[in-house]
């Protein structure tokens, strides 16, 4: 192996893109440089780490064993070059760093309005970068790979970084308005429609796997009439009558909000921040702006809904 007090972060990130893209050709055109520029950043790199890193087969490129075996080292390296470059930003002034938030689609639309808003005005030389992430083991995966600052969502599962608790958040349940519950008052028992054509999500929204857990718990498996990927449309099919809708109670739009209807017993979810190591500056302050929302307390008799998989991380900062 050639002796050299450093690997180039720039080859490496070149080596990952062209394994992401299957071929030189292609990584080449989204890294907007030459292709014998790249090839030869690769060949460099090659070098340094004492052999082939790709096979060329008659359709692209793969990595060789010894690039199998380096590829998670430097990927971290990547990683953790990026999380460097972000707390070193943030602790240099929060007023002209960038605040970088991984989180779900359904809490850009509700729950994070406000902190967002208020950050935004107080904080008017940051600029903020949203990481949306659909499916829940989705944003824990890219969080631990080192994406954001801070993360905003359900409690991640078995996390061996900082937890903050946020909150709690309940479920309604919006109904069609000839359904003969509508005209019913108070809560209602989730097994008691299990019998409806019900407004699903697709498979691609982590909401999906919620609406599948409370409803397997009243015992029974939703029977869908429609499916759509977003949460708020979801609510507005419910109330033009495709079927009774499972939605988190800040998504539901202000005017039909005196369709939705509260569950007993109660489904809930915890919302949480969380970051793969320790806060950097900037995320600590963004938490700060978190917890002056009016969060709530956790009803009593509650069914918790999980996190991504089946258990609970133990440990809670």
């Amino acid at each position: 192996m050639e002796s050299s007090a450093f690997v180039s972060l720039r080859q490496l990130r070149f080596w990952l893109v062209i394994i992401e893209e299957g071929s030189v050709t292609a990584a080449a055109r989204r890294l907007s440089i030459s292709q014998p520029a790249l090839s030869q950043h690769l060949r460099a790199l090659e070098r340094q780490l004492g052999g082939p890193l790709l096979e060329r087969l008659p359709r692209g490129v793969q990595p060789t064993p010894l690039g199998r075996s380096l590829l998670g080292d430097a990927r971290d390296a990547l990683a953790a070059a990026q999380r460097l470059e972000r707390h070193a930003r943030s602790a240099q002034a929060l007023e002209t760093g960038v605040l970088e938030v991984a989180t779900l689609p359904s809490l850009v639309d509700s729950t994070l309005l406000e902190p967002l808003r208020r950050w935004h005005l107080e904080h008017t030389g940051t600029s903020i970068r949203l990481h949306e992430f659909p499916l829940g083991r989705l944003l824990d995966d890219a969080v631990a790979g080192g994406t954001a600052d801070v993360a905003v969502s359900n409690r991640p599962n078995r996390w061996s970084g900082p937890v903050v608790h946020l909150g709690w958040e309940q479920f309604v349940v919006l109904l069609p308005p000839g359904d003969p519950a509508a005209s019913q008052s108070g809560p209602i028992v989730l097994s008691e429609l299990a019998e409806r054509d019900w407004v699903l999500y697709e498979p691609a929204n982590g909401l999906a796997d919620f609406v599948a857990i409370a409803c397997a718990k009243a015992g029974f498996v939703p029977r869908p009439a429609l499916l759509t990927s977003q949460v708020q449309a979801a609510a507005r099919l419910a109330a033009a009558g495709l079927g009774p809708a499972l939605v988190p109670s800040h998504n539901v739009p202000p005017e039909l909000s005196s369709a939705a209807r509260p569950l007993d017993p109660p489904v809930i979810w915890e919302l949480t921040a969380f970051a793969r190591t320790t806060f950097s500056p900037i995320a600590a302050a963004f938490i700060t702006q978190l917890r002056k929302q009016p969060w709530a307390k956790r009803p009593k008799n509650a069914i918790v809904l999980p996190g991504p998989s089946d258990h609970h991380m133990d440990s809670v900062m």
